[in-house]
């Protein structure tokens, strides 16, 4: 019902202020959509009612929005199956008043995780729309012909299968299809071979429609039937088909008449409100169909009533859709869902961040306007994470304060004591203490509550994950978590209530958590393998072990975990209120140690170095993660050139003979690669082995000599075993590795090395190998690129990140590209920048290369120590360039 917020009311002396409320149930959200629905059926009933009308408004959606979690799918699929059946509806909904009518419920999941493509909502649509036993002859042969455009070879029956709508809606759609194409082949006195070629019948039905002629006189009503048959059957021109589907049900005969009414769940996903592409298909679907009826479901409301979304969207504005524009104000079904001023969207739960400034904007009014300003509604819904009650509570503060002075925005970065006491006034005591242990916790499971507890038994876990502020999360790696809002007050609002914590209890109780965390790594099956749970536990125990000043214990084999996959998720956890600046504890400097790797992947490498510098400055860690941090100070060093303080450091770890020493000798290899000296970068990689990547610095080696199949073999042997031994990342960066050296050969095999490399790439941050594989692209189109507006992007990009490695590939593909040109004054700038990158002493060979690519004399003499003669080198150089020219058909000078 809506009503008075009486509480507001007598809190002020304030006659002219306005104060609402507005509360839904789902038994009264049934009772408004079966109104809705009643009100649409009547609708589409009048004399009136036109289907091709293009310019009516639209009053043929409804809206349950609110915050995740809060059951929103749950009503959709209850909806769903109230409207298929009376047996399915709950007692307590009532019976609808359309007696007699035939209503087909489809429901659609638009969840990203569904995977469901504009493509599937109109073919699940009219998949459903199969199961009335007959063609549509109008829509089927404008999908059929979209469908042999846009998947040529693919047939439609096995798509439909594959997307299981076949099993959902049965095996009749493709036959009616076809049934439809071979009845207007016969109309147009056409052969039936015709009838398999879509192309041919749409041509001579649209000449057909043109000039009028009686045999297609009943597809001829259709109006705009020509010009869709006429226009690029694209994803464009399939949003417009579903106005021939309406149309198509409206020529229906009375007894075969029937109602869709289309659930559209998760709306959410459909797209951001920058990025509304899908939105606009979606709702280009819900015009043009005005005698089907949408339940949508989602987070947010609907903004189409908007009028500063036009533009983006095709049809916006209060005229275009009034039930949308007007507020919710839920009524009694009997007094008809037409009424004036009746909302069609409506909130379920919890509000999203534009509800709660809505609420709060509609809560309290002077004269029309809103009494809370922007400013204070925005701290308000940004503290409330959603949940009413902050709501009115911030509203009953606000009116406090309003009695001695104006409110003003500090005010309300608030907790209040009260969310406690209403928390836990219902819950047992067992149910309290967990809920406090929980509260640590980003997220848990049953056992992860129990352990953190303390307790023995499970049941006040299991009762307190079934109370509305507890979430769950199937897809997560703990399924469940406390409505945030909850857990930051219970965190850190003062806590009145007679069995209220002390220190001593909030650090016995993280101590038993962070133990409990460690257990279910450290217990998991193959727990090394398990990404995931490593991640979550990390993300989970680091804060606890820094918040608390708790032992590090099982996070430094995690830790080690983490580092060896080089996947480099985040884990940074957020500042702890009123910490100190600098790093005190062990657990301070392992945060700061595996966040500033993890950010490595976003940040310049300096401010890599200079964080990683304070990490190991502080001897805070034990020896091990100490050398962790040296080991990686020395590849920021060498990323950033500074090759003299690289080596120092990869000679410390290499001595110590640690974890790391293997990786350190590989670090000593590239520092003696990177200065030319390949005799001695050679000679260390032979004894790496597996775990100093031994195949992946051998292909390191030969592709500068230009010995590209054998550094391609290398790598993929690298790949190969990464791929044996579960490391990710090193799986990703040996196959971007070989995808750009076969770049300067066959494009072609290129190609599909790059393909690879970026499915490998899919999920992992490594921002090196991502900036290598676009180089890779550069190298594989050498001869024909358009412009170097690419490269330009690249090279900015290499030196934001402070990578001076791939800074110089890049110069060197560029090289390559002008060589293949003939244009010599090009490769000549190219090697100006390589030997400015080179006045360290590292990466000279570069420059070299450059020039034997263009066949020019080296401008001084190489100090670069090959492996083999360097005539050796150059000529296999300059046969790659020759043989992209050959392809090109480039005629050399």
């Amino acid at each position: 019902m809506a009503g008075r917020d009486l509480r507001a009311l007598f809190s002020t002396n304030d006659r002219a202020l306005q104060a609402g409320e507005a509360f839904t149930n789902r038994e009264l959200q049934w009772e408004l959509v079966a109104a809705a629905l009643t009100d649409h059926l009547r609708h589409t009933a009048a004399a009136g009612f036109d289907v091709e009308d293009l310019e009516a408004p639209r009053d043929n959606v409804m809206v349950f929005h609110g915050v995740g979690g809060i059951g929103k799918t749950t009503l959709s699929r209850k909806v769903e199956a109230a409207l298929a059946g009376a047996e399915q509806r709950p007692a307590q909904w009532g019976e609808p008043g359309w007696a007699g009518e035939r209503i087909l419920p489809v429901r659609i999941d638009l969840a990203r995780s569904a995977g469901i493509s504009f493509e599937d909502l109109v073919l699940t649509i009219r998949a459903a729309l199969s199961t009335l036993g007959r063609p549509l002859p109008a829509f089927d042969l404008a999908l059929r012909r979209y469908w042999d455009h846009r998947h040529p070879g693919e047939p439609l029956e096995e798509y439909l299968r594959r997307g299981g709508l076949t099993a959902r809606f049965g095996k009749a759609l493709p036959q009616q299809m076809q049934s439809a194409m071979a009845d207007v082949a016969q109309a147009l006195l056409l052969p039936g071979t015709v009838g398999a070629a879509v192309g041919q019948l749409t041509g001579a039905l649209v000449r057909a429609l043109r000039e009028r002629r009686q045999t297609v006189r009943a597809l001829a009503r259709c109006t705009r039937l020509a010009d869709l048959l006429e226009a690029e059957p694209d994803l464009e021109a399939l949003s417009f088909y579903p106005h021939l589907l309406a149309w198509e049900l409206a020529q229906l005969p009375a007894d075969k008449r029937v109602t869709p009414v289309i659930l559209l769940d998760t709306f959410e996903d459909v797209g951001d409100r920058t990025h509304r592409d899908l939105e606009r298909l979606i709702q280009r679907v819900v015009w043009l169909m005005p005698n089907a009826f949408f339940v949508v479901t989602g987070r947010s409301r609907l903004q189409w009533a908007d009028p500063a979304l036009q533009g983006q969207l095709d049809y916006t504005g209060p005229t275009a859709w009034p039930g949308l524009a007007a507020p919710a104000s839920p009524i009694p079904a009997q007094q008809g869902a037409g009424a004036p001023g009746r909302g069609r969207q409506v909130l379920v739960g919890d509000f999203s961040p534009e509800d709660c400034d809505d609420y709060l904007a509609r809560r309290l009014s002077r004269d029309g306007r809103p009494l809370i300003s922007s400013e204070i509604r925005q701290v308000i819904t940004d503290r409330s994470h959603g949940l009413p009650l902050y709501l009115d509570l911030s509203v009953l503060r606000f009116l406090e304060i309003r009695r001695t002075r104006e409110p003003v925005p500090a005010d309300f970065d608030h907790d209040f004591g009260a969310l406690i006491a209403r928390t836990l006034s219902d819950l047992t005591p067992d149910e309290r203490h967990v809920l406090r242990s929980v509260s640590l916790l980003d997220a848990f499971d049953l056992t992860l509550a129990t352990t953190a507890a303390g307790l023995t038994h499970q049941a006040p876990a299991q009762r307190l994950i079934e109370r509305p502020f507890v979430r769950e999360n199937p897809f997560g790696v703990w399924p469940y978590h406390l409505h945030g809002l909850i857990r930051s007050t219970i965190r850190s609002a003062d806590d009145a209530t007679d069995d209220r914590w002390t220190d001593d209890d909030w650090a016995r109780a993280a101590e038993r958590a962070l133990a409990a965390l460690g257990a279910q790594w450290t217990t998991a099956p193959d727990s090394g393998r398990n990404r995931l749970l490593l991640v979550g536990c990390l993300r989970q125990g680091l804060p606890l072990a820094r918040d608390f000043r708790l032992p590090l214990g099982w996070l430094a084999d995690a830790a080690w975990a983490y580092v060896s996959d080089s996947v480099w998720e985040p884990l940074a956890p957020p500042a702890r209120p009123g910490a100190t600046a600098g790093l005190e504890t062990p657990a301070d400097a392992l945060v700061e140690l595996l966040a500033a790797l993890a950010r490595r992947q976003h940040e310049h490498r300096s401010t890599t170095a200079a964080r990683l510098t304070t990490v190991t400055s502080s001897r805070l860690l034990p020896a091990d993660l100490h050398e962790m941090g040296l080991y990686y100070l020395a590849k920021a060093h060498r990323d950033l050139g500074n090759s003299a303080a690289s080596r120092q450091g990869m000679q410390t770890v290499a001595a110590g003979g640690g974890r790391l020493a293997p990786a350190a000798r590989r670090g000593l290899a590239h520092l003696a690669r990177l200065a030319g000296d390949f005799p001695t970068a050679h000679a260390t990689a032979h004894t790496l082995g597996w775990a100093g990547r031994q195949h992946r610095v051998e292909g390191d080696i030969y592709w500068p000599h230009g010995d590209i199949h054998r550094a391609a073999a290398a790598y993929a042997t690298a790949r190969d075993q990464a791929d044996q031994h579960g490391v990710a990342g090193e799986r990703a960066t040996s196959q971007t590795h070989r995808a750009l050296v076969l770049a300067f050969t066959d494009p072609d095999t290129a190609d599909d090395e790059i393909h690879l490399a970026e499915q490998l790439l899919t999920g992992l941050d490594l921002r090196a190998t991502t900036l290598t594989l676009k180089i890779a692209t550069l190298a594989r189109d050498a001869g024909t690129l358009p412009g170097l507006e690419a490269a330009r992007v690249l090279r900015a990009e290499s030196r934001d990140a402070g990578i001076t490695a791939a800074e110089a590939a890049l110069d060197l593909v560029l090289a390559f590209h002008h060589a293949v040109l003939g244009d010599h004054d090009k490769v000549r700038t190219a090697a100006g920048r390589l030997r400015e990158l080179a006045r360290n002493g590292d990466y000279a060979y570069y420059a070299d290369i450059a020039h034997v690519m263009a066949g020019q004399p080296l401008p001084q003499p190489s100090t670069t120590r090959w492996l083999e003669p360097e005539e050796t080198v150059r000529r296999r150089w300059e046969t790659l360039v020759a043989e992209r020219q050959h392809r090109l058909g480039i005629r050399r000078p």
